[in-house]
């Protein structure tokens, strides 16, 4: 599997400078578009992380800005003349849940109880942008394709919770990441 984007810096209007209306909470929430290619044509559902390893030296912990799991290959529009078949669109994080609700989204490091943050699902359950603090930050997106869903993963399920399914799923899940930078 593959992981892309058209770019290799995250575009302002998915990060720390994005616009008022592009923002929930004073976060970030309208998600970049990426693309899956080369995927095993016997796996039906994804399932993806988006995390900042960087932030470890910030906070104590790596950030986690985005999960979803069980989104079904099939519910994704896509064109075999496409260059890239699969293509997650810009904003997919709001619209998936009315979209795909089959799909789900977890939890992000903004759901953490020690933030004091409102528990308003747009922030807490969905994409949150990058903003880092201190300097430019590297962002690791992974993508894991199945050919089952994951059981027992619910609306805001934690990120742990989804690496155990992956582990204990009874097959290798299909898999491919890459890394894009967040500006300061």
């Amino acid at each position: 599997m593959k992981i892309s984007a058209d770019f290799t810096v995250v575009p302002d209007d998915f990060a720390k400078a994005a616009a008022p209306e592009y923002r929930a909470g004073g976060v970030p929430v309208i998600s970049f578009p990426f693309y899956i290619d080369e995927v095993d044509p016997e796996t039906r559902y994804l399932h993806w992380t988006f995390t900042d390893p960087d932030s470890i030296p910030v906070c104590g912990f790596e950030w986690i800005h985005w999960t979803v799991a069980n989104l079904p290959i099939d519910a994704l529009m896509f064109d075999f003349n496409d260059s890239h078949a699969l293509s997650i669109p810009p904003d997919f994080s709001r619209q998936m849940p009315s979209m795909i609700p089959e799909a789900v989204q977890g939890r992000n490091s903004s759901a953490s109880k020690f933030l004091g943050r409102d528990n308003d699902p747009a922030v807490i359950m969905r994409y949150n942008g990058p903003q880092p603090p201190d300097k430019d930050h590297d962002y690791y997106l992974h993508v894991w394709a199945t050919k089952e869903p994951l059981p027992g993963l619910n609306q805001g399920f934690w990120m742990n919770e989804l690496l155990h399914k992956l582990r204990g799923c009874g097959e290798h899940p299909d898999q491919g990441g890459m890394f894009v930078t967040g500006r300061a």
